[in-house]
C-alpha cells in the first residue's frame, strides 16, 4: 500500500467513526422517545416529561458541574429564555406524541429550526427548500384532506415544540457563547424548576411507582446523557455541513423507531410529507453559507 492510499484510508476511517457515532446518537434519541411513549399509560405524557427532565438534569449537572459557570447580565437573560424554551420544547413534544406517530411529530418539530434557517436565506434557490417544506407540511398536517390522517391538536403541539426549538437555538447561541455544552446543564436546571412540578401536577398516579424509576432512568440516559455526549464527539470531528445533513435523517429514523418499537405505521401521504421535510432540511444545510455558531438539529447546541 502506498503512502497516499494509506492517508486516504486513514482519513476515511476518521470520517466514518464520527458518522457512526452520530447515527448511534440519533438512534438513542429516538429509541428513548419510543420507550418514553410506551410509558404514557402508566405515568402520562407529562409525568414522563417530568421524570426525563428531572433525571436528565441531575445527570448533566454531575457531568458539567454548572454551578462553576459565570454568566454576564446579558447571558443570564438569554439563559432564562434558553431554559424555558428547552423545557417547553420537551413538554410539548411529549404531549404531541400521545396522538401523533413519532416520525410525523419529529418531522413537524423539525420545521422550527428549518424555518429559522430558511428565513435567513437570500438566494432564489433557497425557495426550492421552502417549497419542499411547505409541501411536506401539506401532506403531514390535516389540511386539505381527511382529518383522520393526523390528530390536529397533536400536530399543533409538535409545531409548537418546533417553535420552541427555534427560540432555543437563538437563545442558546447567546447564552452558551463562552461555556459551550456546559450551558445545556444550566438551561436544563431552569427547565426542570418550571416543568418538573408542572409535569408531576398533571401526571397519572402511576408516576409514584418505584418500578417506573429504572425505566425512567433509561429514558433519561437514552434521550439526554448518551446522545448529548455522542453528538458532541461527532460535532468536533465532522464539518458543520456534514453534521447538519446527517441530522436531517432524524425524522426518518423516528418513523422507523415508531414502527419497530411501537407498532406505528404511516400511510403513503405521511411518508411523502416526511421525505419532503427531510429533503428540505438536508438541502437547506448543503446550500447554506458558513456562518457563526450553529445548532445541531437534534436540539443540542452545536458549539
Amino acid at each position: 500500500m502506498s503512502f497516499r492510499s494509506f492517508q486516504t484510508t486513514l482519513t476515511s476511517s476518521q470520517t466514518l467513526l464520527p458518522v457512526i457515532v452520530l447515527l448511534v446518537a440519533m438512534t438513542s434519541i429516538q429509541g428513548g422517545a419510543a420507550l418514553a411513549k410506551s410509558l404514557f399509560p402508566s405515568a402520562g405524557a407529562t409525568g414522563i416529561t417530568a421524570l426525563r427532565l428531572g433525571i436528565g438534569t441531575l445527570i448533566l449537572s454531575l457531568i458539567f458541574k454548572p454551578w462553576r459557570l459565570r454568566f454576564t447580565a446579558q447571558q443570564r437573560k438569554a439563559l432564562i429564555f434558553y431554559g424555558l424554551a428547552l423545557g417547553a420544547m420537551n413538554y410539548l413534544f411529549y404531549l404531541s406524541i400521545r396522538t401523533v406517530p413519532l416520525g410525523v411529530a419529529v418531522a413537524l418539530e423539525f420545521t422550527g429550526p428549518l424555518s429559522l434557517a430558511l428565513f435567513g436565506s437570500r438566494r432564489a434557490s433557497d425557495f426550492i427548500w421552502v417549497l419542499l417544506a411547505v409541501l411536506g407540511l401539506w401532506w403531514l398536517l390535516p389540511l386539505g384532506h381527511s382529518l383522520s390522517h393526523v390528530d390536529p391538536l397533536g400536530a399543533a403541539l409538535a409545531v409548537g415544540a418546533g417553535a420552541c426549538w427555534a427560540i432555543y437555538i437563538l437563545a442558546g447561541q447567546r447564552a452558551g457563547a463562552d461555556h459551550g455544552p456546559a450551558t445545556v446543564a444550566m438551561g436544563s436546571i431552569i427547565a426542570a424548576v418550571i416543568f418538573v412540578p408542572l409535569g408531576v401536577a398533571f401526571a397519572a398516579e402511576g408516576i409514584w411507582q418505584l418500578s417506573l424509576l429504572p425505566i425512567a432512568l433509561a429514558v433519561a440516559i437514552l434521550s439526554t446523557a448518551l446522545p448529548y455526549s455522542l453528538e458532541m464527539v461527532a460535532l468536533t470531528r465532522l464539518p458543520a455541513r456534514t453534521f447538519g445533513t446527517l441530522m436531517s435523517l432524524e425524522p426518518a429514523m423516528a418513523a422507523l423507531s415508531g414502527m419497530l418499537f411501537l407498532g406505528e405505521s404511516l400511510n403513503l401521504m405521511q411518508w411523502l410529507g416526511l421525505l419532503a421535510i427531510v429533503l428540505a432540511s438536508a438541502g437547506s444545510t448543503l446550500t447554506s453559507r458558513p456562518r457563526g455558531a450553529s445548532v445541531a438539529p437534534s436540539g443540542e447546541p452545536a458549539e
